[in-house]
């Protein structure tokens, strides 16, 4: 499947458990094939919302199997990155080998390597493994930027193919933009509440929590700003934002594999260190997510209407 240009949502998939803790891959293959069905552009199994730090490396495999076996028609990008260029390699190498598309490589984390250890990193597997690319900047987990200079310097690269911006910093992503229009690299937003903004300045999509439990409205609000519908796409921003919120007000994923549950879509338990949510964010989601299914019939209707990523109106 030839993925790039990375236009539109790609759900940032949840790992669903089973009571034993175990990955329940009957729930997992459902949940691809429901976000396929919703119109989505992508599937993202096994990055920091599908819990990736707690599984093991074939259990990282296995899932990136599992959701390629369970689509027909949409590409899937593996998270595969780790702190360690060799284990990095070793997941990118497994996740290929099952029929990944695509390969989302968060920067080393923890060791918060200098700019040009960063760069050797990415451009170690680049030369490696013959897929599309994409370098995720989320310094709020990694401990450490991934900077504009670094990321343009990767750009000229064939397999580094796009970049995932989660740093929450508008200027530092447009500059990005700005720099690479030479070169046939994608932007996209990892932060739901500022991919509008992102669209406004380049960008040509997300990978998206929010996706998990709102894909319809998620990929129309995104067509639309990409067929140049502001106005379509500015209505459905401001709809969804209190769900941006509040699948942030603890530690992501545990807002979101909350909601799945409560729409009955999947389990939400986690795997330890991380925990349930608390009750009151727990009943405060229940409410919005009530108030969402209410206006479900108006919204897909506008979905109807929505063009597809890249379509002029």
């Amino acid at each position: 499947m030839t993925v790039p240009p990375f236009r539109g949502v790609y759900p940032a998939m949840v790992t669903p458990f089973d009571d034993s803790g175990g990955i329940d891959y009957d729930q997992l293959r459902a949940e691809a094939r429901r976000l396929e069905a919703a119109g989505v552009d992508g599937l993202v199994p096994v990055g920091s919302t599908g819990e990736s730090a707690t599984l093991s490396h074939q259990e990282h495999v296995d899932v990136v199997d599992a959701v390629v076996d369970a689509v027909d028609d949409v590409p899937v990008i593996a998270g595969t990155g780790s702190n360690n260029t060799s284990e990095a390699l070793e997941l990118s190498h497994g996740a290929a080998s099952v029929g990944a598309d695509a390969l989302l490589l968060i920067s080393p984390y923890y060791n918060k390597p200098e700019q040009r250890g960063l760069e050797t990193h990415f451009r170690e597997i680049a030369d490696a493994i013959d897929l599309p690319q994409i370098v995720y900047n989320v310094p709020s987990r990694t401990g450490r930027n991934v900077a504009p200079d670094t990321v343009v310097a990767l750009a000229d690269h064939p397999n580094v193919a796009a970049y995932k911006a989660a740093s929450g910093d508008l200027g530092q992503v447009t500059e990005v933009i700005e720099r690479t229009r030479a070169y046939d690299f994608d932007v996209l937003s990892g932060d739901d509440a500022l991919t509008l903004p992102m669209l406004s300045v380049g960008a040509t999509g997300a990978i998206s929590v929010a996706a998990n439990v709102e894909p319809e409205r998620t990929t129309a609000m995104v067509h639309s700003a990409l067929a140049g519908d502001v106005e379509a796409a500015r209505a459905l921003h401001h709809e969804l934002g209190p769900l941006f919120r509040q699948l942030f007000v603890e530690t992501n994923p545990i807002p979101v594999k909350e909601a799945v549950g409560i729409r009955g879509y999947c389990s939400p338990d986690l795997r330890p260190p991380l925990s349930r949510l608390t009750e009151e964010h727990r009943e405060e989601l229940a409410t919005l997510l009530d108030d969402l299914e209410e206006t479900r019939a108006d919204a897909l209707a506008d979905v109807e209407a929505a063009p597809a990523a890249g379509e002029d109106r």
